[in-house]
């Protein structure tokens, strides 16, 4: 769960400042991603890398902890058969790691920033597709923009903006390179790809099912009600889920995020939709997944605002309840004259009860 963390938060900033180059869907897919930031905030590290196989982290590294380490079971393996493994791959992390402190000095004098917060980030990867076609890509990024991007078809660099133009000069300058930037994309990296893949294998024949949970709420405004269907920790990452209102699958009013890993390798995900709550019997959260023995299908719950409006009125119930008791009792204790003559000491069992009736709303 380290994942989750501040390393984690790094990550999402990567996957947004490069989203124009993700891959599209794929049979699998490796990716490496790598930020640094020039003024760490709040406990984040400086430095951070993650690899992602099929959207699943299985490796990190960060500056704080300066190791790279295993994070799922099957990748351990590498260790176990080759003992300087993560060594191995921890300085190579290390070495990025001061490169990239130096890119962004050099970047931060090219763009003729001051000091501050500033962010380099890089991204690249291969998928290997169910025709057995291959694809890849190498890309950086500066301050959350696309900076240069490798094109492995013609060998060459494309920049931009103006400041990048003088990177794609230099890199340009290198054939050999950029040759060999090719030849990792489309050789090196599906080898490894398909390597890991050997290794992760037992886990692909796993399924877990999901756990499908409903949450409400009701709009203050229009006295719509909205409803969010969360769908966790479920593999393999194919799902199926929607709204459907008296059995049929209904697309008005609704959202939904995209399917995401968990640290664990597990996936989730999450649809809403907006009601009248006078329809909200009709409504069911409809979820298939392989790990499921049959489909669920989750009814709506009645928002927090009115189940509080429901304990309000049997408190006040309870109180309406409480007044008619101590009515009765007063009645039956101004009509029933022997009543003073019970001695103080035999009394405290019939005086107990109005005693505890009239403390309870308090």
């Amino acid at each position: 769960m380290a994942l989750r963390s501040a390393p984690f938060l790094l990550l999402v900033l990567v996957a947004v400042a490069l989203r124009e180059s993700c891959f599209g869907a794929s049979s699998h897919s490796m990716k490496f991603f790598f930020t640094s930031i020039s003024e760490p905030s709040q406990g984040l590290p400086h430095f951070v890398s993650v690899g992602y196989m099929d959207g699943q982290v299985f490796t990190s590294y960060d500056s704080h902890s300066r190791r790279m380490k295993p994070r799922v079971s099957w990748v351990e393996k590498f260790g176990k058969e080759d003992p300087q493994y993560w060594e191995r791959e921890t300085q190579k992390a290390r070495g990025q790691e001061e490169a990239f402190r130096d890119h962004l000095e050099t970047l931060r004098s090219r763009y003729n920033q001051s000091e501050g917060l500033h962010t380099w980030q890089h991204m690249y990867g291969c998928e290997l597709e169910g025709n057995r076609s291959k694809g890849g890509l190498w890309q950086y990024g500066y301050e959350g923009k696309t900076f240069i991007t490798f094109d492995k078809e013609t060998l060459t660099w494309v920049a931009p903006e103006p400041q990048a133009q003088i990177t794609q000069r230099i890199w340009d300058a290198f054939p050999a390179q950029n040759q060999y930037i090719k030849s990792y994309l489309e050789k090196i990296c599906i080898k490894w790809l398909e390597k890991y893949l050997s290794y992760r294998k037992e886990t692909l024949l796993r399924t877990d099912p999901p756990v499908v949970t409903v949450s409400s709420k009701t709009e203050v405004e229009d006295g719509m009600e909205t409803h969010i269907c969360r769908i966790d920790g479920f593999y393999p990452r194919e799902i199926d889920a929607s709204w459907k209102r008296d059995g049929e699958v209904w697309l008005q009013d609704t959202h939904h995020g995209s399917v995401a890993p968990n640290a664990d390798g597990t996936y989730h995900y999450w649809l809403s939709i907006q009601i009248d709550a006078k329809e909200r019997e009709r409504y069911r959260c409809h979820v298939e997944h392989d790990g499921l023995q049959e489909p669920l299908d989750v009814a709506v719950k009645v928002p927090e605002s009115n189940q509080m409006g429901l304990i309000i009125g049997c408190v006040v119930g309870g109180l309406v309840l409480v007044c008619v008791i101590v009515g009765i009792l007063a009645f039956f204790k101004r009509h029933q004259d022997d009543y003073n003559a019970v001695p103080m000491e035999e009394r405290g069992h019939l005086a107990a009860p109005l005693q505890h009736e009239r403390t309870v709303p308090a």
